[in-house]
């Protein structure tokens, strides 16, 4: 009798567990439609007409603060290629006017915060957070590493020092032996292409470095973003004292930068290296951030190389397991002509096979339009993905700075995703054949010839490179 009691109970309860989960069926659920606006930022000019862009967060007792520079790489002499990244680096770490390097560390560090700095290719970035309560001191101290670093001789030594260390390991890696010179080849003849030597950096003095941040970094050539809990006035009134009170010396003027030579001729670059796998990167030059095909091709890059169900990844990868690893994109250039770069590795004796399957599916996606499902998934996740661009308030006023800051139109981040919608089959084919071009590939191959499928001569005239 009690075991017959059990068996019933059992049944009632599978039953209901049954029940249950035939009305939790995710594929009988429905949800709202996904909905997300873009939090408003306040722009404000400070004194001296330098932007801020502000965003109150009041979630966390925390305050960021971000300075955008006109400045980088591209405005180094040939002759000094590394002062930008070496400026960059001790604006923060060199100390200020007031403070030797030590003393900021240890007070940063008593205080909770944090200021960095970094310069890239076409644009500086100096950062600090700061905890509310001290916000007016932190404020201060990133005013002075802005506008009144020190470029300590001791902590330029060390960094110099450890640039030539990166230098001489710079070869080690055959991932980042195949990234630099690919951008080499695509800029060569532009300061884009230009990669520091150990001669161009043993030819910077703390001098340089003095002359770059005074040309650069000037009130007239920043954009100041503000997000977290702070209060309105009294944070206007912080950054007034603080950044709105430095006035520029002279005109502003920046050295003119040529555009990119195009260069259509192919190439086949080799550098040898005694490894098991190979690394394929090839390539050519692409687009900016003004080409009305710019929509067309964000969705393009999804389906050729830019996913996890990209043609490259579905066909080399999950088909073939002839890599782990591949995959292509076009980086839109903001300031300059950007690229168009595919890539992989794979073992050495298939490094031919997989060439020929790269272009071929690239030449493949230019021969006719895809699929309603492959644009219909690409738009959707597309689309879906948008938000984790603004998953912090931090970053919703960058997003919101940077389109002043590269010259965007002012309702690019407004109508992107209307326009990633209204992209058609059509769009993608024109896009993919006027932006694609297998022909003109620049290609840097990485790895042991000797092991080699075939010879790579089969593909064009073999350049080899000397890696130094």
């Amino acid at each position: 009798m009690r075991i017959v009691i059990y068996a019933l109970l059992l049944g009632l309860l599978n039953l209901g567990c049954a029940w249950g989960a035939e009305r939790a069926n995710p594929r009988s659920m429905n949800f709202p439609p996904l909905s997300f606006t873009i939090p408003k930022t306040e722009r404000v000019l400070l004194k001296n007409g330098t932007p801020a862009y502000l965003l109150q967060d009041r979630e966390l007792p925390i305050v960021t603060v971000a300075a955008l520079i006109r400045t980088g790489s591209v405005y180094d002499p040939a002759a000094q290629s590394g002062l930008a990244q070496l400026t960059g680096s001790q604006l923060r770490g060199g100390g200020t006017t007031t403070l030797q390097p030590r003393q900021l560390d240890e007070e940063l560090e008593f205080m909770a915060s944090g200021v960095e700095s970094t310069f890239g290719s076409d644009n500086g970035m100096v950062t600090m957070t700061s905890l509310t309560r001290n916000l007016p001191r932190t404020l201060e101290l990133f005013s002075d590493v802005l506008f009144s670093p020190r470029f300590d001789e001791q902590r330029f030594e060390i960094a110099r020092r450890q640039a030539l260390e990166a230098l001489r390991r710079q070869n080690d890696d055959p991932k980042e032996v195949g990234d630099r010179e690919l951008t080499k080849a695509l800029y060569a003849g532009h300061p884009l292409g230009q990669i520091p030597t150990a001669a161009t950096l043993q030819a910077i003095k703390r001098s340089d470095l003095q002359a770059f941040h005074r040309r650069f970094v000037r009130p007239d050539n920043l954009i100041i973003t503000v997000s977290g809990d702070f209060d309105r006035s009294q944070i206007i009134h912080q950054l007034n004292r603080s950044v709105g009170s430095v006035r520029p010396v002279g005109a502003l003027a920046l050295p003119t930068i040529p555009a990119v030579p195009t260069n259509d001729k192919p190439a086949v670059l080799y550098a040898a290296k005694q490894v098991n796998q190979s690394v394929i990167r090839l390539g050519h030059l692409g687009i900016t951030k003004d080409d009305p095909d710019l929509y067309a091709i964000r969705v393009l890059d999804f389906i050729l190389g830019g996913s996890f169900t990209s043609r490259l990844m579905i066909e080399i990868r999950t088909n073939r397991g002839l890599a782990y690893n591949v995959g292509s994109h076009f980086d839109v250039g903001r300031r300059f002509t950007g690229s168009f770069m595919a890539e992989t590795e794979t073992r050495a004796d298939a490094t031919l096979k997989v060439i020929d399957l790269m272009t071929g599916i690239i030449k493949g996606i230019r021969s006719e339009p895809v699929s309603e499902q492959e644009l219909k998934l690409a738009k959707e996740s597309i689309i879906n993905s948008f938000l984790f661009g603004f998953t912090s308030p931090a970053s919703i006023v960058l997003q919101q700075a940077r389109l002043e800051f590269y010259g965007y139109q002012p309702d690019y981040l407004d109508r992107y995703r209307e326009r990633i919608a209204a992209v058609t089959r059509e769009d993608l084919l024109r896009a993919a054949r006027r932006h694609l071009r297998p022909e003109t590939f620049k290609l840097v191959v990485v790895g042991d010839a000797k092991s080699f499928d075939r010879p790579l001569s089969s593909i064009g005239a073999v350049q080899e490179l000397v890696l130094q």
